[in-house]
């Protein structure tokens, strides 16, 4: 720039700032000296650290002013993610016809600040209030070291997540009134676990059932998972569905995992696969019981002592020795701890069982005629793993691959590649206790024509075998399950199982069992030993079975 020049523009600038222009005139002066707080070289420092409580509780309340505005991008440009702000807070107004918005903010804590959200939503000539409680966080711009909004969906709503939105319109579903096997009408306020349940049934059923749709406020999910229903303006014409469920087996699930963090139960009746219940304890609206793919632990020793059986490797009165380690292809198993190692004539598959000992699955699982495709058909083709399950709502139907190498002997005991949910292991227990493989759903089939899964199942030799190790390992002083099973009556059995998860240091508990004609299972992330926390929730769901 020419000296001539930039005289003729530091000239403009004073001209402006004896106009009166201020502030923006000591900004364009900073600017032509390097953009530094004094003017004296260099760029002003970019604050670092957490933000201070006056600068939390500013960007709190510009964030809140502009948002209950209804600006949107004003509001977005108080995060540290505009772009995906923006389209959250636009469909709030846009979308939602939320209007009437006073946010109010709670004390914070450090850099949280809860807030309660008041407002009104109007459609079509209708309109209802709306209220509901969440909260934010402010954090320290990376590159601008402002004070910003920490961008999450759930500040927006509780409920939201990445790239939802919230609508308010025609429901894209009637309602329905979903009903047990005895007529009682299931809702989400009584039998919480069943909210995504019954989101699911509505948008798959709620036109079968006779339903007309109303008008609500609902989250519109990117994942194209059913809406959720946040607020009716105008109720629909509810149809009526018919479902497998038993309200009183729901209730006594609902209730078994409140008691433990990260669990998930599923009961279904053998002789026809309908389920009874499904509840999960959890702190996402993730149906674990139906959707999970975890190792199932040492429950997997059903079907492994089934493999073994039909082979004709060894019966449950066959030698299984149980030694202190087993070594499977430089790959070292060992039992759980205080587990006494048992390599005497007594160290039957029934023992080992009962016992629940890796080291005597994993000596046997080399024998003749096994092969590394063993296990996985014998899980397809006698207890319909990994078949397309069609239950009614989504559901994954448990993974068996063939394995080279150690995993195929951690395989065989509930860990390498193995994936399983408590539906799949109920499912699991019915098999081996019926011998035959009835599909699980929560709708009849005739609702929508879906075909069901179908597979061989079991010789009846071996099912009897199966039953009878259940049987031993509920009621046996050795069985694992005793003081889980203790006080239940009737035919009773099930199966015990710890499966260790990478970066945890404590295992996920699993447990199945029977009573009767009722099969169920469950399992708690983080629970420890089987009968530590999914034995409880499973003996409470087989108890109120009746």
């Amino acid at each position: 720039m020419s000296k001539g020049v930039r005289n003729a523009v530091i000239g403009g600038v004073f001209a402006v700032m004896v106009g009166g222009a201020g502030y923006g005139a000591y900004n364009i002066m900073s600017a032509l000296n390097g953009g530094g707080a004094t003017g004296q070289g260099g760029p002003a420092p970019v604050r670092s650290g957490p933000p201070s409580a006056d600068e939390v509780e500013e960007t709190t309340a510009k964030f809140f002013a502009a948002w209950a505005k209804g600006e949107a991008a004003q509001a977005a440009a108080y995060t540290n993610n505009d772009a995906a702000a923006g389209p959250v807070l636009r469909s709030f107004t846009e979308g939602a016809h939320i209007t009437g918005v006073k946010i109010t903010p709670g004390r914070a804590t450090g850099a949280t600040v809860p807030f309660t959200v008041n407002a009104k939503v109007t459609y079509d000539g209708k309109s209802k209030p709306l209220t509901y409680k969440s909260e934010l966080k402010v954090v320290r711009g990376i590159t601008t070291g402002r004070a910003l909004v920490d961008w999450q969906p759930t500040v927006i709503h509780p409920q939201l997540k990445k790239d939802d939105r919230l609508v308010t319109g025609e429901a894209s579903a009637p309602p329905i009134e979903a009903v047990d096997r005895n007529g009682t009408v299931l809702t989400k306020e009584k039998y919480p676990s069943l909210g995504p349940v019954l989101d699911t049934l509505r948008d798959r059923y709620g036109s079968k059932a006779g339903g007309t749709p109303g008008i609500e406020l609902a989250i519109r999910h990117a994942d194209e998972s059913p809406d959720t229903s946040l607020l009716t303006l105008a109720k629909g014409r509810p149809g009526r569905l018919e479902t497998t469920l038993s309200a009183s087996v729901q209730a006594a699930a609902e209730k078994a995992v409140k008691r433990y963090a990260q669990s998930s139960v599923v009961a279904v009746k053998p002789s026809t696969g309908e389920v009874l219940a499904v509840a999960n304890h959890r702190d996402d609206a993730f149906n674990a019981a139906f959707e999970g793919r975890v190792p199932p632990g040492s429950t997997m020793k059903i079907i492994t002592s089934a493999m073994l059986i039909d082979n004709g490797v060894t019966t449950m009165n066959g030698p299984a020795p149980c030694p202190d380690t087993a070594t499977w292809q430089s790959q070292t198993f060992k039992n759980l701890t205080g587990l006494k190692a048992d390599e005497s004539a007594d160290a039957t598959l029934a023992a080992g069982f009962m016992r629940s000992c890796n080291t005597a699955f994993i000596k046997l699982v080399d024998e003749k005629p096994l092969s590394d495709a063993s296990l996985t058909a014998e899980a397809e083709q006698r207890f319909g793993l990994g078949r397309d399950w069609k239950t009614g709502i989504t559901s994954f139907d448990g993974s068996v691959p063939a394995a080279t190498g150690p995993d195929r002997a951690a395989n065989a005991i509930g860990q390498g590649q193995v994936t399983m949910n408590p539906l799949n292991m109920a499912s699991v227990t019915a098999t081996a206790i019926t011998g035959t493989f009835r599909q699980p759903y929560l709708v009849a089939r005739d609702l929508d024509d879906r075909p069901f899964a179908t597979a061989d199942g079991l010789r009846a030799s071996t099912a009897a075998q199966l039953k009878q190790m259940m049987r031993l390992t509920a009621t046996s002083a050795q069985g694992t399950a005793l003081r889980a099973m203790s006080g239940l009556s009737g035919d009773i059995g099930a199966k015990t199982g710890s499966a260790e998860v990478d970066g945890e240091a404590t295992s996920d508990s699993w447990f199945t069992g029977f009573r009767n004609d009722v099969a169920a299972a469950a399992m708690a992330q983080q629970g420890g030993h089987g009968s530590d926390a999914a034995g409880p929730i499973v003996a409470a769901v087989l108890r109120a079975s009746g």
